[in-house]
């Protein structure tokens, strides 16, 4: 069955768990095809290939922007930090809260946030963009 993108989370590993790092618009993809190596040799008609190492680039978030929130995102810059996007919650009384059921994808990275420009009758927005410093991996439930 599919899922929506309501309830997924951007979140920041604290001490021994993680809290949700502010609430996010969009995320990108968790993943990427891996780089073609070439194998054709002069006896072959066609091109051939075997996989190489994935390609990944940096991955950008989408946010609100709120000086609280951008404040909070510039204090993580410059460090290496545990970060994951969770799909799934919980809801009540009208209040979210991140489970991660559908699935948790981790990884280390260091962050980056700006404001992004804007126009007329629009919302102020913000990018993050973590580069990311180890594989993304899938968390076992």
């Amino acid at each position: 069955m599919a899922i929506s993108t309501y309830k997924v989370f951007l979140m920041k590993k604290t001490e021994n768990a993680y809290e949700k790092l502010v609430d996010i618009k969009d995320f990108p993809d968790l993943g990427g095809a891996p780089e073609m190596l070439e194998t054709t040799t002069l006896s072959d008609k066609m091109q051939t290939y075997i996989p190489g190492i994935q390609s990944l680039d940096a991955l950008a978030f989408t946010a609100n922007y709120t000086k609280d929130d951008y404040t909070k995102l510039k204090a993580l810059e410059g460090v290496e930090n545990d970060y994951a996007v969770w799909f799934g919650g919980t809801e009540e009384a009208g209040v979210v809260t991140p489970t991660g059921t559908d699935g948790k994808f981790e990884f280390k990275g260091q962050l980056s946030a700006y404001p992004v420009g804007g126009g007329v009758n629009e919302v102020v927005d913000m990018n993050i963009t973590i580069a990311p410093s180890t594989p993304i991996t899938m968390a076992e439930a």
